[in-house]
């Protein structure tokens, strides 16, 4: 009798610990978000049915799965944060936020992820926002295939689509972000992948990394940016197969690197920037296989950059190929393809008999003297950078790719 009395009880606190759907709608029980989350037990289920809910400063302070069904409007009213999540184990689906409160105090966002591990945040619409999606201190979670729409106009008076803060280990893969100041942004942020993701249109960055490690960015489209992407002080990046185009301005360029250190970048297109990469104290970077055509620069190289590596390289149709702002060179430039290239192959082997010196001196002028920039296509130009080949004085001596291939490398 005794065992049956414990079966019995067993079945009944099972069954009082078996996770139930709650349902919100206008007509419903329950007609708010928040009701619905302070009468949730654990790891419950929160369908929200269609409709536009005016509500704010909504706490998810346990794990739940909250769906939206047809894309319900949270509508926050411009009176604040709008979701903060600050359990482990949530998931949020399917909402449509919009109207979140702007504060130069406060970065308030349409959802926020505080201290919280194994969570998913997919398939919401976001628009009328400061910041998006913002992450702090937060680990193991998943940021998927979001459409974030800013109506940023200046920088000081806008937040980022999706932004990471001492956070490790989160996975952004084909969200969408748009009219941001940056579209992407991590800050100290370690063993994260960026993936598929479109960055367009955005006041500042597609993509803007800053002290943070290990990370893997690719398959992203950065396009039309304000300064296209920036990588700075971090080590161990992986960039791959992404496509920078467009980012054009006196400023601009497809990619700014600044103390990057033993990082690849391999498979990348960067096509029609003002610059395609600009680098600044950045060593024992691999780059690879990647595509450079009709950029105004293609690389940009600045002070205190060594023992870096351009291998298997197109550059294609670029007003400059290179640019050094040096004449010492400590750089491997090797097996690479230049549509500037004049020289021949008489053996047939698919590798110029005569090295290829990239950096002109008009890129050198031009570098110093803007201005000069006007002059670009002037007979003059062209004897001063013959000149320079013959006798290099201005540009490094040793910056030479001496097996330069006659044919544009495929991949």
């Amino acid at each position: 009798m005794r065992n049956l009395s414990l079966f019995l009880l067993a079945i009944l606190l099972a069954s009082t610990s078996v996770a139930q759907t709650i349902e919100v709608c206008k007509t419903c029980p329950i007609s708010t978000l928040k009701d619905a989350i302070s009468q949730a037990k654990e790891f419950d289920t929160i369908v929200v049915k269609k409709g536009t809910y005016k509500e704010h400063s909504i706490i998810v302070d346990k794990p739940l799965t909250i769906i939206g069904e047809n894309y319900p409007v949270i509508d926050g009213e411009l009176k604040g944060e709008i979701i903060t999540i600050t359990a482990d184990d949530v998931t949020v689906d399917g909402l449509f936020i919009i109207n979140v409160g702007t504060s130069y105090t406060e970065d308030y966002a349409a959802i926020r992820v505080r201290r919280s591990k194994n969570f998913v945040i997919q398939n919401l619409v976001l628009e009328k926002l400061f910041f998006g999606i913002y992450i702090e201190k937060s680990k193991d979670g998943k940021v998927f295939h979001n459409k974030i729409i800013g109506d940023a106009l200046e920088e000081y008076n806008s937040g980022n689509g999706i932004q990471l803060w001492y956070s490790n280990n989160i996975q952004i893969e084909q969200n969408y972000v748009e009219h941001v100041r940056d579209g992407i942004y991590l800050e100290f942020s370690d063993n994260c992948l960026i993936k598929n993701n479109v960055s367009a249109l955005n006041i500042r960055y597609g993509l803007h990394f800053m002290f943070s490690n290990d990370d893997i960015y690719q398959d992203n489209t950065f396009e039309n940016n304000g300064a296209g992407v920036a990588v700075m002080f971090s080590k161990k990046i992986k960039m791959y197969n992404n496509t920078f185009k467009e980012n054009w301005g006196t400023a601009s360029y497809g990619m700014l690197l600044k103390e990057i250190n033993d990082a690849e970048i391999i498979g990348n297109t960067f096509e029609d920037n003002t610059i395609g990469i600009n680098i600044e104290g950045s060593n024992r970077i691999i780059y690879k296989h990647n595509n450079f055509s009709n950029n105004g620069w293609a690389i940009k190289v600045k002070g205190a950059c060594y023992a870096n590596t351009f291998t298997e390289n197109n550059f294609l149709y670029n007003s400059f190929d290179i640019a050094y702002n040096s004449n010492v060179n400590d750089n491997v430039f090797d097996k690479n393809y230049w549509s500037n290239y004049t020289g021949y192959d008489l053996d047939k082997n698919g590798i110029g008999d005569v090295p290829y010196r990239p950096v002109k001196l008009f890129s050198y002028i031009v570098n110093r003297t803007p201005e000069t920039i006007i002059l670009l296509r002037s007979m003059f130009i062209d004897i001063i950078d013959f000149s320079e080949k013959v006798s290099p004085v201005f540009t490094p001596d040793d910056l030479l790719d001496n097996n330069p291939l006659i044919k544009k490398i495929t991949w």
